[in-house]
């Protein structure tokens, strides 16, 4: 029998090996269903009803033996990383319907690399992705990795433009399969752009310009009085059919109050993400949690969040997404993994 310890659990059992009665392989074959096969099962289940569950990015060797089988990415005995990176989102489309493609944050990626991606994952999978901080950071942080704009307000904050140059015209092949494109605004500590009226006419001048009935959109904000703020912030968004995403995140309402704000649905879509648990920094998370096996400080209350969200959504109408990061209990495959044993109701 192969070394469980570095097969992580894939290996099939010995011929004659029992099962728990009732599992086995499609087609009444022998053997056992694997983790992500059950998980897989679940989530296509949720996707078929329009509930779309899956993680923020995907290339996490921490994952190996829990959505990935080691022995796909193995070179001379060895795991090879680059094989894992290029390769690994293949694998999780087999688990996974949804992701969100956090590293387009970064960068306005190629028609190339757009091309390589798409090329690995199927029909009816969902690719969200958040749109670049060129446009959505008010003014770059004072890192090194920001060169000579360190410190400098951004000329290209909010342009549309932009975005539909360097982005939808190079996403429109993939339509059938694109999630939401995610608009994430950090901390807008600029005193005016600050106030939540000045902030949703900006928001109002941009959407205007895009084609928001082409795309599904998603606007998530890190100023907490921008939800509370007379209620301008979310007009705009119902206005143009984007959806608030409910985010939870370290300086921001839990999303169970996030969800009691009124008409905080604006949208033919519902997106969620599910990133620190509020009152914990991204640095302390990190810390605590590389290198993301397991869950290492469970929150019971944004776990029933996301139950509550999934089973008010399986029989509405409305396309729902939820995206857990890592780094809110630890491990985003575990967290999925306790809050859809637990879901009730069909569409």
């Amino acid at each position: 029998m192969p070394d469980e310890q570095l097969t992580f659990g894939f290996a099939e059992p010995p011929s004659g090996a029992g099962s728990p009665s009732g599992a086995g392989s499609p087609g009444g074959a022998p053997g056992r269903l694997t983790r992500a096969q059950r998980l897989s099962d679940r989530l296509g289940a949720l996707a078929r009803r329009g509930v779309y569950i899956g993680t923020s990015s995907w290339k996490y060797p921490g994952w190996l033996g829990q959505v990935y089988d080691p022995a796909r990415y193995a070179a001379r005995g060895r795991l090879s990383e680059r094989k894992f990176r290029d390769e690994c989102l293949t694998e999780y489309a087999t688990t996974f319907p949804t992701v969100c493609g956090d590293f387009a944050f970064y960068q306005f990626p190629s028609e190339a690399m757009w091309r390589r991606i798409f090329e690995q994952v199927p029909a009816g999978f969902r690719f969200a992705m958040k749109v670049p901080e060129d446009v959505t950071m008010e003014r770059f942080p004072n890192l090194p990795r920001y060169g000579k704009r360190a410190g400098e307000m951004n000329a290209s904050f909010m342009d549309a433009e932009l975005v539909k140059a360097r982005l939808l015209d190079r996403l429109r092949p993939y339509r059938d399969r694109l999630g939401p494109l995610i608009f994430e605004f950090s901390t807008i500590h600029d005193r005016e752009l600050g106030k939540p009226a000045a902030f949703a006419e900006a928001l109002d001048h941009m959407l205007s310009r895009l084609p928001c009935d082409e795309f599904a959109w998603a606007v998530e904000v890190r100023n907490p009085e921008f939800l509370n703020g007379g209620g301008a912030y979310l007009e705009v968004l119902r206005n143009h059919g984007v959806a608030h995403v409910l985010n939870s995140w370290t300086r921001m309402p839990a999303v169970a109050e996030q969800m009691r704000v009124p008409n905080v649905f604006t949208a033919p879509h519902v997106v969620s993400r599910w990133l620190l648990r509020p009152g914990r920094s991204y640095q302390q998370a990190v810390e605590a949690f590389t290198p993301y096996e397991s869950i290492k400080d469970p929150y019971p209350e944004g776990r029933q969040a996301l139950r509550d969200l999934i089973e008010q959504f399986v029989p509405d109408q409305r396309m729902f997404y939820a995206f857990v990061n890592n780094r809110f209990e630890g491990s985003a495959v575990e967290t999925i993994e306790n809050v859809v044993e637990e879901v009730r109701g069909e569409r």
